[in-house]
Formats: structure tokens, C-alpha cells, sequence
């Protein structure tokens, strides 16, 4: 079993069990500039196919996200943003079955995302960014938050779980403080975020210390991530078996949710993995 128990129902029928499974989040990049698949997704009509070809290969959850976080990539304001953003929203969301996450660190972004039908927020920068307007707005929305570690710069002032930690503790207390139930808080270590490759490597081989601290569920976004090709010395669209290595690892570690781009493959070894350690298949 990967990370509590949690069931989520949404008023247009959508549901999510975490915990008897490991949930598969479908990655669903609508930018002309992502690190992994930049442009391809970018319109309307291909976002809805993905959206659907990711639902036909067992993805139990789409995160859609319009500004792109890689290095050196050029931050939208949140009304571009919006723009990008909500028309393919909305034609996912009427596409397909499964709930819909926003990933997103803009409030006024979030809040149309969730009058739009969003399910859950994807924070990556875990309500740090602003004064508190997104986690008011999540709070006041009652949905479900990914909370994401995240800095500036690859410098730690000490141990780098020790670090992540008080990062997600102040998280929590600022989520509690603004609302957001105990119950709709998941957190993320944040792997290729303020990290280099070999601290990205620590973090994984250590995750069992941070799932253990929380009565969270923990998401594990490694997909395609610049240390797997570094390691296997692949191109990022080849590097399926590296991210599904990381994700079984994640699992045995504590990890309910995997973010993955290659749903078909990662799909097939989380259920796997899942029933060796007699989960659901179902």
C-alpha cells in the first residue's frame, strides 16, 4: 500500500482512491515550450486526444498545465495564463472521466480553474509564492492541493531532507491557517525543482524519511527528468524505463501518486507493482 487511505468524490461524479492503489497522474502540457513535449498538446483538438488517449491507458487523473516550469523558461502572467489555459480545460474536462488537476501557482489562475471544473490544484511552489491568496482560494474552494517543495538556486543551509521538511511544514501550517482541510493536503518533494542531479538522487533513495513524517499522500513527479538521461544517457522521450524504475521505488517508499508522461508503460508496472504488494488491481 502506497500513503493513506483517502477517497475523493466531486459533485459532477469524478472520484479518486488513493492509498488501496497508486494513483497514475497523466502529465497534459499545454505550452509551446515544455522541456518533455513542448508544443505538442498545445491545441485544443490534441489536448483533447491526449486527454483521452492517456484515459484509454489507465491514467486515474490529468494534470494540465499551461506555464512551463522548466529552466530558463518565461513565466506567464496569470492572465495569459488563464487564456492559455481555459478553453483546453474545458474541453478536456468534457472529454473525459477522470478528475482534472491544475497545475498552477497563480491564484486568480486557480480560481478560474476551479469555477471551470478543476478537481485539484497543483502547487509547485506549495503556497509560497504569494501572500496567501492561493491558499485562500483553495481553501475557500474545498478541493484538493498538491503542495510542492520547491527554492531558488541547489544551496542548502543543511541535511537536504531536513530542509524539505521545514519547506512542507511551513506549507501545511499555511494551508491549515487558511482552511484547507487535513484531508484534501497531498504533498510532493519537488524532484528536479531547486535540486540538482545528484541531490534529486539523495531525495529519492531518502523518501521513505519524508513519507514517514506525514499522515499525507505523497506525489512523485520524476518523469523524463534531466538526471535520468544523465544517467542512462538518453534523450528525454526515451527515458520511460528510467522514470518507472523511480515510480516502483517511490511506491516501495510511500508514494501514492505518480506524474507520468509515458501513462501506457508506467501504468502497466504501478499495477503491477501494486498487486506484489497485494494492492488493488482492480
Amino acid at each position: 500500500m502506497a500513503g493513506p487511505n483517502r477517497i475523493y468524490h466531486w459533485r459532477d461524479g469524478s472520484s479518486l482512491r488513493l492509498g488501496s492503489r497508486t494513483a497514475v497522474m497523466g502529465i497534459l502540457n499545454i505550452t509551446p515550450d515544455s522541456f518533455s513535449d513542448g508544443g505538442k498538446w498545445e491545441e485544443t483538438e490534441e489536448a483533447v486526444r491526449h486527454g483521452m488517449e492517456m484515459q484509454q491507458e489507465g491514467v486515474h487523473l490529468i494534470d494540465i498545465g499551461a506555464e512551463s516550469t522548466r529552466p530558463g523558461a518565461v513565466p506567464l502572467l496569470p492572465e495569459e495564463e488563464i487564456q492559455r489555459l481555459i478553453p483546453r480545460l474545458r474541453a478536456v474536462r468534457s472529454h473525459v472521466a477522470v478528475p482534472v488537476s491544475v497545475d498552477t501557482y497563480h491564484a486568480a489562475t486557480a480560481e478560474e480553474a476551479i469555477r471551470e471544473g478543476a478537481h485539484i490544484i497543483n502547487d509547485i511552489w506549495g503556497f509560497q509564492y504569494d501572500d496567501g491568496s492561493m491558499a485562500s482560494a483553495v481553501g475557500e474552494a474545498g478541493v484538493p492541493v498538491v503542495l510542492m517543495h520547491n527554492q531558488k538556486g541547489h544551496e542548502y543551509t543543511g541535511d537536504i531532507i531536513d530542509c524539505i521538511r521545514q519547506f512542507l511544514d511551513r506549507s501545511v501550517e499555511i494551508a491549515l491557517r487558511h482552511k484547507v482541510k487535513e484531508e484534501n493536503i497531498i504533498l510532493d518533494p519537488g524532484i528536479g525543482f531547486g535540486k540538482t542531479g545528484d541531490q534529486n538522487m539523495e531525495v529519492i533513495r531518502r523518501l521513505g524519511e519524508l513519507t514517514a513524517l506525514y499522515p499525507y499522500p505523497f506525489l512523485l513527479g520524476a518523469s523524463r527528468k534531466k538526471f535520468i538521461g544523465r544517467i542512462l544517457d538518453l534523450p528525454v522521450r526515451e527515458r520511460a524505463e528510467g522514470t518507472g524504475a523511480v515510480c516502483l521505488w517511490g511506491i516501495l517508499r510511500g508514494c501514492g501518486i505518480v506524474r507520468v508522461h509515458d501513462v501506457k508503460a508506467i501504468s502497466r508496472m504501478v499495477k503491477m507493482m501494486d498487486v506484489i504488494m497485494e494492492g488493488s488491481h482492480g
